[in-house]
Parts: structure tokens; C-alpha cells; sequence
């Protein structure tokens, strides 16, 4: 199935229609001549056809346009279980078995019961009643009633044991089991496909953040939408964010005309990153595409930007929802690739910090590990939450509601509220790190980690990790307040360093490493996983088994020394991973061959790999203390200048809306809208950005 936006055949995203007329307009003196024109040389004809025939970025992107994924066959399909229970579906007439729903119902194919889809985070939807009804059956397999007709391919399958939309070769004959003939059935609803489409495309601006409020637009230097290319709102309310921050503005719009951009720029401009983000800075802050209209905020549409920013990332690419967090993290690593010949202009730098983590084992002696980073990462601490009398009392009436079989309304529902104090004070907290190998001890122990910061950025970006894990691997979001202040010091969280009277830790030998046991790592490889991170798990787990040492992998895989290397001894008993022709050729790179060695030990002797991991982890390298030793530092106080607010349940879908504080009040960015902010929702941050203050 196909779903496009502005192509033909697909759906009409309302874009406004316009009269064409050329003209060819010579420069510097701007005289005009009409085209076309008998007049004109053959060549200039030919020229001018070329350019015009010539495809632009926002055609490929219109031709690459939205395209919801091929579906897979479930595994169920073929061998489902359905039950004589003598149920037989009416053609029409339909409505939930457990409440008053008579719209987005799904048909579950094993016992026949008609019942309500999930609830949208906008209390929109369904109550969720099909999907319990599986969490008490296991019957996996639901279709939804509407979507189905004479072309079964159109109808909307799901399993829920799969947890995605599926295809069933044999819909036809599940149907039938319940009395449905397909062929005389017409569409009445859209498909979850269509939905997601019609959300991401027409989302209601009243009710995103601050329902019901009555948005005055604003226009100007500054006040520029960006309009939505398809679930690409991750991106705006990012760029709106850091476009707001002075190293941003000087470097790409006050210090960098358009014109000194082109020339400096590669072979190709529409492919350099210096160059779009120059045209994307002057687009945004000049104010010559934010004029007041007649019926709505035009904005302007960043398809080159996106598509040079997402070249080198797979997932950017899609036309799908991505995460904000890690879209930032990406654009600040490419443009700080893009300078690393010229570091004192790059931007990207106002956000860097360094980060020093102490550990401390029952010796008594101290290791200290430092690395920098562009964002601090939070836990959220729930029993911390200042109105547990409320939580209570809601969980109580919640209690007796479900009793009755009703639900609880909007307004009545209760959230825990965090102080954003509490937050940080997790990050310096300190922490157990069990299985600690203490070279003094001989052995491995419990170990005692605190962290802090050895610098304070200009920009202080804060993530609030709304999104955990529960048993069993399924995602959920928290759903909470943050009680977040306009001023936060965060000054006691300054690192001390290494104290007099403390004493290190010996350096670890390859004598005092056990090696990992192959027969463990073969098997973990052979499911696709890292080599290095194999024979880590391997070894923190005293190889007791696979199964352990997968669940190990799982629980780190996002530790930040992950990658780095282990003794030569650790990683094989047999010959090393690689041969020195391939530390060689990185050396030809231009990378240190000390530095070139670590990246083919923590990469299974793979250059490509080695390479990329040399990128991305910055603090390899012996050179990496002294150039952060120039990191931006000051005081640590800082005030609130912008927020990144998520809607949904999960960070690849909903919506994406920025807050930003300018010229003395707030003012919200939804996609290309822009407006005061009567309400600002500091509570419901999923990014926070915060400025030094001087």
C-alpha cells in the first residue's frame, strides 16, 4: 500500500496553487528580458531550458514522498486457531463489546469479538480494549472492522503478539469463518496507516501544549516557521531551539552572508552543510519569508537542509518520526565535523562540557575517567514527586472507577511532579557499579561512582528520560511533570578532581583480565552483535552462559566506554583481530597508529568500522585533552531560553513542538505556525535548553 502526499493519486496536502511567468534577469544591473523570446541566442534558450526541466530538491523529495512500510506475513497467519463459538458478524451495526465505541473496532479473528482500539495520547481513539483483550487471551491476530473490501490487501491487520501491522494471506477465510463476505463490503474507516498520515498532516493546532488557547502569529526577524515535509517536526522544533542561541546566529546569519557561503562552498553547494545551514540561518532570522498574510503563516520549507543533514544517517532519511534527542546529536556532530580545520568558529562548541566520573572501590583507592558530551542525560526520580497526597488519592478513585467499569476523565487524572533539583541531583548522586574489577583487590568488587562536570557550557541542554523500559522490554513513557525553574545553579555540580591524599588505582595488566570464553562469543556474534561487546559481556558475566551474558549486553549497550578497547590479551587467546596493514592504512588516514590500533581492537579488525568508531568516540584520541581544554566554561548559572515538548507515546511517533523565550516572553514554534505563548508548558519538557548567564 501506497500513501503520498502532492503526487498523483495521493492526498492533497492543500498546497496553494500559482501562475507561472519567466524571466532572464542579468546581474549586477538587473536588466530584464522576457523568455521566451524568438530574440533570444540559441544557447540561451537551451540554457534556460535546462534549469527549468531540471529537478529540484523539493521534487525528489515530493517523488520520495510518504510511503508507509512493507508489511510482513504474520507468523499466526497461517496455522490460527479459530474458535467455534458460532459467532457470526453482522455487515454493519458494529460496536465495542465492552463500551459505547462504534468507531476504530477491531475484529479479532480467533474468537470473534468486536472491541475498541488503543487510546491516542490526545484521549481520541479507542479504550484500549482490544489490546486488553489480547493481554488476558493471547489471541493474536485483530482486523479492523471498516477497513475491509473486496480488495483484502487494503484491510488493516494486526497482531498484537508481533506488535506491528501485518499481512494475513488467509484473511479471506478467517472472514468467512465469522459469516463476513469481504466482496460486498465498502471502506467506512482509515487504516492505522492513514490515520498516522492524516495526524501528521493536519494536526489541530489548539490542541497541541495549549489547548484551547487563542494563538496570536507572530512575524519578523526571527518569528519563521518551518513547514512540516512529513513527520519532520523533530527537526523544526530543534533547529527552532538552536537557531535561538547567539553562537548560531553570529556564525551562520550575522558573521556568514549567503553570498561568502556559495563561494566557499564544495563543488556542489546543494550538498554542503556550511552552505544550507547559512540559507536555512538567513531563511529563519531575516524575517523576509515571515510577512503577515491574509489566511495563514506560509513558513518556509528546509527539503535541501534536511536532505543534506540526513545524508549520513539512515533513519533521517525516511519520511518517519524520529527522536529530537538524537537528531540534535547528529547535527551537532556533522557540524562540528564540518569545522574541525577551525574549531574557534564552530558553533557547536557553545554546547560542549567535559564530564569526570570518580569510582572508588573498597581499597579505598580512586579511578577517574573523564570524556565531554553535548547533552546531560536525567533520570526522572518518581518517589521524589512533591504531591504523593494527591497521587494517592487519585490511584484510590482510579481503583474504584475500574470497579464500576468506567473510566477516569482527563481532568481528573493525576501526575507526579519532579523538581528539575531532584533530577540533577541523580546525575552526581552516588551509584553502586557491581562487578567492578579492582586492580588493587585483585578482583572483581562493588565499586562507588559519582560524576560531575569539569566545565560549564554556554548552552546547558538537559533530557529528561521520559522513556524507560519495563519487564520484558516494552517501552513506556512516563508520564510526569518536571517542575523546571527560569534560574538554575547548577554550580555544586563542578567536579574536584583528583584530591589531595587520594591514591589511584594501579593501572590493570593483561595478567589481571580473564579471557572470554569463545564458544560464548561465537554464539553472540553469530545473532549480529559487536565482537568487543561479546567478549565484554562474556567476561562480566564470569562466562556462566549465553543467556547471561545477552541480558548483560542488553543492560549496557548504551554504557559510553562500551567501545573502548581491552587488553590484546582479553579480546583472543589466538592471533590478534587484525594485521598491520590495516593500522597502516588508517595511519595514510592521517590517524595516530596508537589511536589506529584501539579503533581495530574495539572493531574486530574492520577499517570502515574502525574508522567510524574513531569519529565517535572523540575522546580516543591522546590529543582529545588538550583541545578540550579550551571547552567553554564560566559560572553555573543559567536561565530557561527553550523547550522541546513531545505528545505521544513514543519518541518515533506524535508530535514535536519548541518553546522560545525572546525578547521578553514566549513564544511557541509548531512546525511553520508561530505564535505567543499564553502557556508555555515548562512542566512537559522532553528537552530543555538553558543559557549560561554572565
Amino acid at each position: 500500500m501506497k500513501i503520498s502526499l502532492g503526487v498523483d493519486g495521493g492526498f492533497d496536502n492543500n498546497d496553494p496553487e500559482y501562475e507561472e511567468s519567466y524571466e532572464i534577469v542579468i546581474l549586477p544591473d538587473y536588466v530584464s528580458l522576457p523568455f521566451p523570446s524568438v530574440e533570444l541566442p540559441e544557447k540561451v534558450r537551451l540554457a534556460v531550458d535546462a534549469v527549468l526541466m531540471a529537478e529540484g530538491a523539493e521534487r525528489k523529495e515530493q517523488v520520495a514522498a510518504w510511503t508507509a512500510d512493507k508489511k510482513n506475513i504474520s507468523k499466526y497467519a497461517m496455522n490460527l486457531n479459530q474458535l467455534d463459538n458460532g459467532i457470526i458478524v453482522p455487515p454493519t451495526g458494529w460496536k465495542c463489546a465492552k463500551c459505547d465505541k462504534t468507531e476504530n473496532l477491531w475484529l479479532n479473528l480467533t474468537d470473534g469479538s468486536i472491541l475498541c482500539g488503543r487510546r491516542n495520547w490526545d484521549g481520541s481513539g479507542g479504550n484500549d480494549h482490544a489490546v486488553n483483550h489480547y493481554k488476558e487471551t493471547n489471541y493474536p491476530l485483530a482486523v479492523k472492522l471498516g477497513t475491509i473490501t473486496s480488495d483484502l490487501e487494503g484491510a488493516d491487520v494486526f497482531s498484537y503478539a508481533e506488535d506491528e501491522s501485518v499481512e494475513d494471506p488467509l484473511l479471506a477465510q478467517h472472514l468467512a469463518h465469522f459469516g463476513i463476505d469481504f466482496s460486498s463490503l465498502q471502506k467506512t474507516e482509515m487504516t492505522t496507516a492513514e490515520m498516522e498520515l492524516d495526524q501528521n498532516t493536519n494536526f489541530d493546532w489548539n490542541r497541541i501544549q495549549e489547548s484551547g488557547e487563542d494563538i496570536e502569529p507572530l512575524f519578523g526577524p526571527g518569528y519563521t516557521g518551518l513547514v512540516n515535509l512529513g513527520n519532520s517536526c523533530y527537526l523544526a522544533a530543534t533547529m527552532q531551539v538552536v537557531f535561538s542561541t547567539r553562537s548560531f546566529c553570529l556564525r551562520y546569519y550575522e558573521d556568514q552572508s549567503l553570498k561568502r557561503a556559495f563561494d566557499t562552498a564544495l563543488s556542489d553547494a546543494a550538498v554542503d552543510l556550511n552552505m544550507q545551514l547559512t540559507k536555512l540561518a538567513h531563511g529563519m532570522l531575516s524575517g523576509k519569508y515571515s510577512i503577515p498574510a491574509a489566511e495563514k503563516q506560509e513558513g518556509i520549507r528546509p527539503r535541501m537542509f534536511k536532505s543534506v543533514i540526513a545524508a549520513s544517517h539512515p533513519e533521517f532519511s525516511t519520511m518517519r518520526q524520529q527522536d529530537a534527542l538524537e537528531f540534535f546529536l547528529h547535527f551537532i556532530d556533522q557540524v562540528e565535523r564540518t569545522h574541525s580545520e577551525s574549531p574557534s568558529i564552530d558553533p557547536s562548541r557553545s554546547f560542549k562540557f567535559g564530564i569526570e566520573e570518580r569510582l572508588q572501590c573498597p581499597s579505598g583507592k580512586v579511578a577517574y575517567n573523564q570524556r565531554s558530551d553535548y547533552i546531560l542525560s536525567l533520570n526522572i526520580p518518581l518517589h521524589k514527586a512533591t504531591n504523593r497526597n494527591e497521587l494517592e488519592a487519585f490511584e484510590k478513585l482510579k481503583a474504584e472507577k475500574h470497579a464500576e467499569g468506567k473510566e477516569v476523565s482527563a481532568e481528573e487524572i493525576v501526575r507526579p511532579r519532579v523538581p528539575l533539583k531532584d533530577c540533577l541531583d541523580c546525575f552526581s548522586a552516588p551509584e553502586e557499579v557491581h562487578d567492578f574489577y579492582s586492580s588493587a583487590l585483585k578482583s572483581k568488587t562493588t565499586a562507588i561512582k559519582t560524576a560531575g562536570l569539569t566545565s560549564f557550557p554556554d548552552y546547558l541542554v538537559l533530557h529528561m528520560r521520559k522513556f524507560v523500559l519495563e519487564a520484558g522490554w516494552v517501552p513506556k513513557k512516563l508520564d510526569v511533570y518536571i517542575d523546571v525553574p527560569d534560574i538554575i545553579d547548577i554550580s555544586y555540580m563542578r567536579s574536584k578532581g583528583f584530591q589531595p591524599g587520594e591514591e589511584l588505582l594501579p593501572e590493570t595488566t593483561d595478567e589481571d583480565i580473564p579471557l572470554a570464553d569463545e564458544t560464548i562469543v561465537a554464539q553472540l556474534t553469530s545473532m549480529g552483535f559487536n565482537h568487543l561487546h561479546c567478549q565484554k559481556a562474556a567476561i562480566n558475566t564470569s562466562n556462566t552462559g549465553v543467556e547471561e551474558a545477552m541480558n548483560w549486553l542488553f543492560a549496557h549497550m548504551e554504557d559510553p566506554d562500551i567501545n573502548a578497547p581491552m587488553s590484546k590479551k582479553a579480546q583472543s587467546s589466538d592471533a590478534p583481530l587484525f594485521d598491520q596493514s590495516k593500522v597502516e592504512a588508517l595511519v595514510s588516514f592521517g590517524f595516530p597508529e596508537e589511536l589506529a590500533r584501539k579503533a581495530l581492537q574495539a572493531s574486530g579488525g574492520d577499517i570502515e568500522k574502525a574508522t567510524n568508531w574513531i569519529f565517535d568516540n572523540p575522546d580516543a584520541s591522546n590529543s582529545a585533552p588538550a583541545s578540550d581544554a579550551a571547552l567553554p566554561d564560566g559560572g553555573g548559572r543559567y536561565r530557561l531560553i527553550g523547550i522541546v515538548s513531545h505528545i505521544g507515546t513514543s519518541t518515533h511517533c506524535g508530535h514535536y513542538v519548541a518553546h522560545v523565550y525572546k525578547n521578553g516572553g514566549w513564544v511557541i514554534f509548531n512546525d511553520e505556525k508561530v505564535g505567543v505563548s499564553k502557556n508555555p508548558p515548562v512542566d512537559m519538557g522532553y528537552l530543555y535548553f538553558f543559557e549560561r548567564l554572565e
